[in-house]
């Protein structure tokens, strides 16, 4: 890493990074350029870079109606895997997390089985698979 560099969503090109990573981690999901920026009115959004490299995205999801959790989301470009950058992303969203709620999960796609690994080595356990309307690969919700 050559200085991680983590800022929020909060122009055309960090809003199009950050769509880029959700998009290519999460097929079965893609979002829209507009339901982006719906998103980041309830939730914290944020980009990483390798300097001037993206690498990665996150989501922090304040606590709703249903949990008192907020959900902490990081994502990795396959290609900068196993470098520290997961580790570092999360550790910055789980401090953000745990301002905002008084638990923290986590939402992955079944098929990302790096992410899911992940979580699990951080201390995740499995609550629930669900299956979205529509879609056709289960996302797990973990719990720490």
């Amino acid at each position: 890493m050559n200085g991680l560099r983590i800022v929020p969503v909060g122009d055309d090109v960090t809003l199009l990074d950050w769509q880029r990573v959700h998009n290519e981690i999460i097929p079965t999901a893609p979002l829209s350029v507009d339901e982006i920026r719906e998103r980041r009115t309830r939730n914290v959004l944020e980009v990483a870079y390798d300097g001037d490299v993206l690498v990665g995205c996150s989501t922090v999801r304040p606590p709703s109606a249903e949990t008192s959790a907020a959900v902490v989301i990081a994502r990795v470009l396959p290609a900068y895997r196993r470098r520290g950058f997961g580790a570092a992303i999360y550790e910055h969203c789980l401090a953000r997390g745990r301002e905002l709620g008084d638990g923290i999960e986590t939402h992955i796609l079944s098929s990302n089985t790096d992410g899911l690994r992940f979580a699990k080595a951080h201390g995740f356990a499995e609550v629930e698979t669900y299956l979205l309307p529509g879609d056709t690969v289960p996302f797990v919700e973990l719990r720490l």
